[in-house]
């Protein structure tokens, strides 16, 4: 990844960087809660004066498309990267998967595919409006995933969801933010979520400082998710 924006907010107590790949070949618009474009982007945060974030139990793990497992793993190891499962087969005939560590202790899954146009594939949490792309029980591993995006998982960006057996709640602790989704319209989009009953947590308007405007709803279980006007996101970009 690549590091294509970096702020520093200071009446507010942080620093924040956003990390992706090359945008010109994510954006894709789609018909949902008015015309939505899918722009994969990591956003990393650090608070002034804060050394250890939670993780807690509620987040999973990112997911990262490479061409060649093995090879990614070698290379994780060579930079003395942790590595938390080898390369190998998931057991119904999947892709050959591994699983890495950052020093901070997020988990970074490997699926190896073909050439993808957009890597960063996954983030195992809850989504708003997402159509449900598939299920699959595991019961060896006593859970329970749904993939949900807004189109084929091998061309789209997906979340995952785990539902693990017995679980009724999750920590979320305090390292994992929020989803945040491109919107032609974010005043429409929270119209469009208030209709179907959905909580409304920042009503649409500029960000104060760079003008860009956002609102924010709330999914049952308190996962946050952010609507970001398009056209404002790219000219920060710029």
């Amino acid at each position: 990844m690549k590091v294509l924006r970096k702020r520093d907010i200071p009446e507010e107590g942080y620093s924040n960087a956003f990390l992706g790949y090359d945008l010109k070949n994510q954006i894709s618009p789609l018909n949902l809660l008015t015309d939505v474009i899918v722009v994969v982007l990591c956003l990393l945060l650090s608070d002034y004066g804060v050394d250890k974030y939670d993780i807690g139990t509620g987040f999973g793990h990112f997911g990262i498309a490479v061409e060649d497992v093995a090879k990614m793993v070698d290379l994780v190891k060579a930079k003395e990267g942790k590595v938390v499962q080898e390369p190998g087969p998931i057991k119904d005939g999947g892709p050959i998967i591994a699983l890495v560590a950052d020093p901070d202790g997020y988990n970074f899954e490997l699926l190896e595919r073909g050439p993808t146009p957009e890597p960063f594939r996954q983030v195992v949490l809850r989504a708003y409006g997402m159509e449900l792309l598939r299920t699959r029980d595991n019961p060896d591993n006593k859970n329970t995933i749904a993939i949900m995006g807004y189109g084929p998982e091998d061309k789209n960006a997906v979340l995952e969801l785990t539902y693990v057996y017995g679980v009724k709640s999750y920590d979320k602790g305090n390292g994992y933010g929020q989803i945040a989704v491109g919107t032609d319209d974010v005043y429409k989009t929270a119209e469009t979520i208030k209709l179907y009953g959905g909580e409304i947590v920042l009503e649409p308007g500029p960000v104060p400082g760079i003008n860009t405007k956002i609102m924010a709803c709330a999914d049952p279980d308190g996962w946050k998710t952010v609507f970001v006007d398009n056209a404002d996101f790219m000219k920060e970009l710029e």
